[in-house]
């Protein structure tokens, strides 16, 4: 019987035989490999840094916006992993849309996303190991005291760091095993925000949540307070894409992909929403806005400190689910590249007998591991902006050129009411970007030169000398 869906053998056919994947992840374990990846210690994080953004609740108007935007982007992505699904995600898509071509210019673009990938992706995990280790110091008081006594260096960082490398160790195994590990730590995630949300429906008082007398003055602090909540936000709703880095190793990817993503994202923007309400009715939002443990204080705040140790424990756990589900479909991407010739060679060897790829995951867990060293709020903003451009934006026009040129590509699921959800994705990637700090836009500015002076350099290959696969 012949494959209806031709477009999904792209990366597979084209890769030797020694780097093929398994396609072991259904639907369920899509869904909880993303809803891991959303969730994870993001809100647990940062809702005081997202409360303080606009000094008062009103800043739950950002997550909405944010919510919004999400949406429409999750259903460019939706469309983008079901008529080109493969191994990479972005990548994978401006390659077989863009790289085709034979300028070298038209395959910079997706060069550039796996180079600005490598500092942004692991920004991103690395925020959820630094944001954990003020939960694992609730559990553990003493733990800055005895890695002094210890002389360990660099103290709760390089607890964040070694975390990582665990992290790393247990993703080293065949997918269909790492799939249902997924399942498993997805379970204890759903657990744990279950309890927040019931919890603080139980005790719900809603005279906690009041306003400032300046919360809708609409002028330029305004404007930039809800662009640095919507910044935010943002970040807590990464992830909603996983699925598509993992396309070569999905069954059924037209059907499965789009319902992974669509599902993850109005399931996970009810949680938040939710539960950042049930919080703050129980914790005053002034009192919010300043703790490093929202989660862990709010249990003590309602039965106890005991109490809250031991949901701290469920805390982690979920640090633990969002960790593994984000590296493991990030660890896809330079393999992806490495496969297709567009990045270095040793990225797209696969373990012998496990099937993952070696290099990539292990090259990621390290990256991550130094970027635990740095401050939480700066891994944060610089994980959201530096993507924006050669990411999200870029993903838009992708779309616009593979419906307008290339009819050849089959396209089994397509997002409704086009082109106007993308329109409001990109709206709202270019208000977040007017209303970032300068020393982002020049981190962004200079991941973006320095990618194209090593593309020059070093990586530019003429077309027909990397073997480009045909869709």
């Amino acid at each position: 019987m012949s494959d209806p869906n031709p477009a999904s053998h792209v990366s597979s056919n084209s890769q030797p035989a020694d780097t093929k994947l398994v396609r072991g992840l259904g639907l369920p374990q899509s869904i909880a490999l993303n809803i891991s990846n959303m969730v994870g210690i993001g809100p647990f994080v940062t809702i005081p840094l997202f409360i303080a953004a606009m000094n008062g609740p009103q800043a739950l108007i950002a997550w909405i916006i944010a919510a919004v935007l999400v949406i429409c982007d999750g259903l460019i992505w939706s469309e983008l992993g079901a008529a080109l699904p493969g191994s990479g995600g972005t990548y994978h898509f401006l390659r077989e849309i863009f790289g085709r071509h034979r300028s070298p210019w038209a395959r910079l673009l997706p060069f550039l996303f796996v180079w600005q990938f490598l500092v942004s992706g692991t920004l991103e995990v690395a925020s959820g190991y630094i944001g954990a280790m003020p939960y694992v110091e609730f559990v553990w008081p003493q733990m800055t005291e005895t890695l002094k006594q210890w002389h360990i260096p660099g103290g709760a960082s390089t607890v964040a760091a070694f975390c990582c490398l665990i992290v790393t160790w247990l993703l080293s195994r065949r997918i269909d095993i790492v799939g249902q590990m997924g399942l498993i730590l997805c379970v204890g995630t759903i657990i744990t925000v279950a309890t927040v949300i019931v919890s603080g429906l139980i005790h719900f008082n809603s005279e906690l949540i009041t306003l400032p007398p300046d919360a809708f003055k609409m002028n330029g602090q305004w404007v930039h307070g809800l662009g640095g909540a919507m910044l935010i936000a943002i970040y807590d709703y990464l992830g909603y894409y996983n699925i598509c880095h993992l396309g070569d190793e999905v069954r059924d990817p037209g059907k499965t992909i789009p319902r992974a993503v669509i599902t993850s994202v109005i399931v996970v923007a009810g949680i938040y929403l939710t539960m950042n309400l049930s919080i703050i009715a129980v914790v005053p939002w002034e009192e919010a806005m300043k703790s490093t443990q929202i989660a862990s204080l709010f249990m003590e705040t309602l039965y106890g400190h005991q109490v809250a140790v031991w949901f701290t424990g469920l805390i982690l756990w979920t640090v633990l689910a969002c960790m593994f589900a984000i590296t493991l479909g990030y660890s896809r991407i330079p393999f992806a590249a490495a496969v297709n010739g567009d990045f270095l060679p040793q990225f797209a060897k696969v373990h012998p007998t496990r099937r993952y790829p070696v290099v990539s995951l292990w090259t990621l867990g390290a990256l991550t591991a130094v970027f635990c060293y740095l401050p939480l709020q700066t891994v944060i903003e610089a994980a959201v902006v530096v993507r924006i451009l050669v990411q999200f934006i870029a993903q838009i026009l992708a779309l616009h050129v593979l419906r307008t040129s290339r009819p050849d590509v089959p396209m089994p699921f397509r997002m409704w009411f086009y082109p106007i959800p993308g329109l409001i994705a990109l709206a709202g990637w270019l208000f977040v970007l007017g209303t970032v700090r300068w020393q982002l836009w020049g981190g962004m500015a200079a991941v973006i030169v320095s990618g194209t002076i090593v593309y020059f350099l070093f990586v530019r290959k003429p077309v027909e000398d990397i073997g480009m696969p045909k869709i």
